[in-house]
């Protein structure tokens, strides 16, 4: 049987470096911090890392607006740092990922530069989405777009010669101009870029919003452009029917998901595989399964994360069918599927489940449900300590979306706080400073590296668990698996390991019999296990085979 591929069962982890170790003192985190924590990685047991821009930026979106995608911002070390850190990553048997960037740039970006200073017409505006305005004098916006972050999509710049002159595109932040894809020097500049890190020895790319680089040139306005706004916003994505009749709205829209994105991602695969090692990219696209499945071609990209499973709610039905949904959308061009339960753009695990005990139980016993299932599984730093969402004040909020929406909508800051690594109060172990980029909370002298490992009943010690079981239990050398539901309870089989959750508001046994390997409720052991309230466990089954479901 021929060997698949690294990341088609890959357990990657991603590093947020502003928020994962901070070398210098400064309270931000950075490359130096990173491999100094590499050993931590490798003992997790996780096989990739996948890092979030480090790249020079003025930071007005936590660096994703860049200003020099093949470069690194001085606050995060130097690109001799970059090497270090895949050299070593490398070294202990760890593959890296970096983030790509290829809708926007930074408006301080020299190519933007260039565009203010040439004037309308020039071949340096032709980068970006130019347009004159509406109405007699220009000054209403050329079409009714609106930003994800909020408000219009478009800045109206000041010429050379301080006239009000055209308008820019921006789905994000006016400080983050759309590149134009349709012009062939955006293509061969992101090409030169992909080549760039691939020279350096990246193993893969996450690309950052991946259904958005083509527009509808024509710039028609929008039917209901607030709708698009809500598809794409994921604190408002429950997992529900009407979260993803939202979602699919966006499919082929004039601003998203348009057809022609495909070609520019053949162009990136053939360019990947010209290198050795099973290269590979992963695509940030919030799509219905359908869609999904023209990103991962086999002449495109080659895994897209699965937003539905993330938004999943504490149900059991609505589990099985997104698990379902998931292989059977993805089925038809053989590309593996993708789980994980959060992002940094994303709620916690543990806020977005219901919050508190019960939050944090639930989402302890969906770690295993991501862990069990065939295809490549996704951890964001942090997750493994059962970090919960922090309440921040608004004044040290940083998200644009904050301050673009005048506070209606709070933002991501606060899945972004940096990790404790060790002690009893702020800053954990991070950084030096008791003045971190955004402030940590007390009361997580329980929640740190060093107070979970050693710890049997620790989050932490269930995620190296379950990591370690990917690695050596013969079921992860299938994709075979079947899902139930019995009684409330959610049951996937993976050869003679077993899955069981419960999903009821009741104590349950479980339907297998056999040993258990390791379980989100570190008191339930034994034979024919009961399963209080949000608690799953794994199963080996090979000993006795018996179960109330044959």
């Amino acid at each position: 049987m021929p060997t698949r591929p690294w990341w088609h069962s890959a357990a990657v982890y991603q590093v947020y470096p502003r928020s994962f170790a901070d070398s210098g003192g400064d309270g931000l985190g950075d490359l130096p911090g990173v491999i100094s924590r590499l050993d931590y990685l490798g003992e997790l047991g996780v096989d990739a890392l996948w890092l979030s821009p480090f790249y020079p930026s003025p930071g007005k979106d936590a660096g994703y607006d860049v200003a020099d995608p093949r470069g690194v911002d001085p606050a995060f070390g130097t690109m001799a740092d970059a090497v270090a850190l895949i050299e070593q990553a490398h070294t202990r048997g760890l593959r890296v990922l970096v983030d790509v960037v290829p809708n926007h740039t930074s408006s301080e970006r020299d190519w933007f530069q260039a565009a203010l200073a040439a004037g309308p017409g020039s071949p340096e505006r032709a980068r970006y989405h130019f347009l004159d305005g509406r109405g007699p004098s220009g000054d209403e916006p050329p079409n009714n777009w609106i930003s994800w972050f909020g408000g219009t999509a478009w800045e109206r710049v000041v010429e050379a010669d301080g006239s009000p002159g055209q308008w820019y595109l921006h789905t994000f932040d006016s400080s983050q101009p759309d590149l134009n894809w349709s012009n062939p020097e955006v293509v061969a500049d992101a090409l030169e870029t992909l080549r760039f890190w691939l020279d350096l020895g990246v193993d893969g790319f996450r690309v950052d919003v991946a259904l958005g680089l083509c527009k509808d040139m024509t710039y028609p306005d929008l039917d209901d452009p607030e709708s698009l706004v809500l598809a794409m916003r994921a604190d408002l994505d429950d997992g529900t029917e009407e979260s993803m009749l939202r979602r699919r709205k966006v499919v082929n829209s004039a601003v998203l998901d348009r057809d022609e994105v495909q070609e520019v991602y053949r162009g990136w695969r053939a360019l990947m595989d010209t290198y050795p090692g099973d290269r590979m990219a992963v695509c940030e696209a919030w799509l219905p399964p359908e869609r999904a499945a023209r990103y991962v071609a086999s002449d495109t990209l080659h895994q897209i994360f699965n937003f539905d499973f993330m938004g999943a709610p504490w149900d059991v039905e609505r589990v099985r069918s997104v698990i379902e949904s998931t292989y059977a959308g993805l089925a038809a061009v053989g590309a593996p599927a993708t789980w994980s339960l959060s992002n940094h753009d994303t709620l916690r695990p543990p806020t977005r489940l219901g919050g508190g005990a019960i939050g944090l139980r639930r989402a302890r016993a969906m770690a295993l449900v991501a862990h069990v299932l065939p295809g490549s599984v996704y951890v964001y730093n942090g997750e493994e300590l059962g970090l919960a969402d922090v309440d921040l004040p608004d004044a040290a909020r940083q998200d644009p979306v904050f301050f673009r929406t005048d506070g209606e909508q709070k933002g991501r800051d606060g899945a972004r706080v940096p990790i404790p690594w060790t002690g009893q109060e702020p800053p954990y172990g991070f950084s030096t400073s008791t003045s971190t980029w955004l402030p940590m909370p007390v009361g997580w002298g329980d929640r740190t590296v060093e107070a979970q490992t050693g710890d049997p009943a620790s989050v932490l010690s269930q995620y190296r668990r379950m990591l370690a079981l990917r690695h050596a239990h013969p079921a992860f050398g299938t994709t075979d698996v079947e899902v139930d539901v019995a009684d409330g309870l959610l049951v996937v089989r993976r050869g003679t390991l077993v899955c069981v959750v419960n999903f009821t508001a009741d104590t349950r046994r479980s339907p297998v019999d056999g040993s258990v390997l390791v379980a989100s409720d570190p008191d339930v052991t034994g034979v024919w296990p009961l399963l209080p309230v949000a608690t799953g466990v794994w199963i080996d089954s090979s000993g006795t085979g018996k179960t109330t479901l044959d």
